[in-house]
């Protein structure tokens, strides 16, 4: 089994994460969820419709991802604003007539995610961090119901890291009819403050489920990694390490 045992609900409109090690089934989960992957077992619902009564087509218009690791590649030289304007279309490239009121609203975006200085550059010149944040416009433009963010920090120096989590939490923080968010992570200090459910999965399976302050502990963390973590909490978001001094044990695992 891949996944085995998983139940857990996200309420419309707030902000929920997945966590786990290598391997637990957080990618397969998010394929799940996507309507790319039908489970042997047990009923799924995204957005209120159950699988196997509802269109997957039509749902997947409400619903956006995310991911660094991307299968998808650009033209190298379209700009960020054409980047942003095929998320109207849910292409890799411009087939279809763009309206201005498309222009004006991928441009708002790239503002939004600050970005209005690069929208007329080439993606390929942007950085890493400037790619995911133009992403989550491209993502944003037909104001999905659900946007899925898989590991957005992963391979990001801190402050592009931290660019992007700003950006990320301006959006879960403000605005009207905003999208329910699930953040996909390895690292607990990316999730925002807003954060109201967490999934831990471990082998496939939950080992955590439930508000950040309830499985977020050095307990739960330490027996889910395999390896002594301490957990605090800081200016609303959640921090963890590792002594120095628990090296050899940690090693000794790997052996």
């Amino acid at each position: 089994m891949i996944l085995s045992g998983v139940s857990w609900m996200v309420p419309a409109g707030s902000c929920g994460a997945i966590l786990g090690p290598n391997g637990s089934g957080k990618s397969t989960l998010v394929r799940v969820i996507m309507g790319q992957i039908w489970p042997t077992n047990g009923s799924v619902r995204v957005l209120g419709e159950p699988f196997g009564e509802t269109d997957l087509n039509e749902l997947r218009q409400s619903i956006r991802l995310v991911q660094t690791a991307s299968v998808v590649e650009f033209d190298a030289e379209e700009t960020a604003a054409r980047v942003v304007l095929t998320g109207f279309f849910g292409t890799v490239g411009l087939f279809r007539e763009i309206t201005p009121s498309m222009e004006r609203r991928a441009r708002t975006l790239l503002a939004h995610v600050g970005l209005a200085a690069e929208a007329d550059q080439p993606f390929k010149t942007l950085s890493s961090g400037e790619r995911i944040r133009c992403l989550i416009a491209r993502a944003l433009v037909v104001q999905p119901r659900l946007l899925i963010l898989d590991e957005p920090t992963a391979g990001l120096d801190l402050l592009a890291r931290e660019q992007v989590l700003a950006t990320i939490h301006q959006l879960v923080s403000t605005g009207r009819n905003r999208p329910a968010v699930l953040m996909i992570t390895h690292h607990v200090e990316e999730l925002m403050p807003e954060t109201t459910e967490v999934l831990v999965l471990k082998d496939g399976q939950v080992a955590a489920s439930g508000s950040p302050g309830k499985v977020l502990t050095s307990k739960t963390l330490s027996t889910v990694y395999n390896c002594p973590v301490k957990v605090t909490r800081h200016g609303g978001r959640f921090w963890w390490r590792v002594e120095s001094s628990a090296w050899k044990k940690v090693a000794r695992t790997y052996r």
